[in-house]
C-alpha cells in the first residue's frame, strides 16, 4: 500500500502555485499526508461514529466499539457488530440511532449488496448517490469515504463545519460568508481539492483526523 496517494505532490505544487494562503499552510505542513488505513466498512463504520461529535469523543466510542467487536482500530468485521445487540452497541456510547445505523450498514457487507470494490469502480458522483440512498449515510460521510478510502483527489466537503471554519478563517478574516462565497473560493483547487480540504484542517488542527 503506498503511504499516500499517487497525485498528493503534483497536487502541492498546484495549490502552491494558485492559491499563496495554502502556500503558506502547506509549508507549515511537509510531513502530513493523507494515509489509507482502514478498509470499505471500517471506514463507513468510522465515519457513522463521529458523525456530529467531537473528534476526541469519536476516537473514545469507536475504541470501545472496535474492543465489543473484538476487532482493530483500522478493520473491523461486519459481521461481528451484527452479532452484538443493541444494549452492547448502545454501551460503546452510540445512540440509538447511530446503532441502527451501524447495523444497518454491517447488513449490506454481510449480505454482499455493498463492498469496496464495488464502490471502487463507480464515478465520484455515483459513489455519492450509493452511499446517501443508506440509511444512516449523507453528504458528508459520503464525501469523507471519497476522501479516505478511495483516494478520490478532488473532494470538496461544503458540509464539513471544520473546511468552511478554516476558510472563513483563512479568507475572510474569520466573518461568517454564505456557501457560495466558500464555493468560489474553493474553485481554483480543483482538480485538488481533496488536498487543499486537508492542509486547511491541519491549520485548524495539526493532529490528523483518520477515518
Amino acid at each position: 500500500m503506498p503511504s499516500k496517494p499517487h497525485y498528493w505532490d503534483t497536487a502541492t505544487t498546484h495549490l502552491q502555485r494558485s492559491d499563496k494562503t495554502l502556500a503558506a499552510i502547506i509549508a507549515k505542513y511537509p510531513e502530513v499526508k493523507l494515509r489509507l488505513k482502514k478498509d470499505s466498512f471500517t471506514t463507513l463504520a468510522r465515519a457513522i461514529v463521529g458523525q456530529q461529535i467531537s473528534v476526541k469523543a469519536a476516537d473514545s466510542i469507536w475504541a470501545r466499539v472496535v474492543a465489543a467487536a473484538q476487532g482493530r482500530m483500522t478493520k473491523i468485521d461486519p459481521a461481528k457488530i451484527l452479532a452484538l445487540n443493541t444494549k452492547a452497541l448502545r454501551a460503546c456510547g452510540l445512540s440509538e440511532r447511530k446503532v441502527s445505523y451501524l447495523q444497518n450498514l454491517s447488513e449490506r457487507y454481510v449480505s454482499g449488496h455493498l463492498n469496496g470494490q464495488k464502490l471502487a469502480r463507480m464515478q465520484d458522483a455515483e459513489v455519492k448517490k450509493t452511499l446517501v440512498a443508506l440509511h444512516g449515510i449523507g453528504p458528508w460521510t459520503a464525501d469523507m469515504y471519497m476522501m479516505f478510502n478511495l483516494w478520490r483527489p478532488d473532494i470538496l466537503p461544503l458540509g464539513d463545519v471544520g473546511l468552511v471554519r478554516a476558510i472563513e478563517l483563512h479568507y475572510f478574516e474569520g466573518r461568517k460568508v454564505p456557501l457560495e462565497k466558500v464555493r468560489k473560493t474553493a474553485a481554483p483547487w480543483s482538480p485538488y481539492a481533496t488536498v487543499a480540504t486537508w492542509y486547511l484542517w491541519r491549520s485548524l488542527d495539526p493532529i490528523p483526523v483518520e477515518y
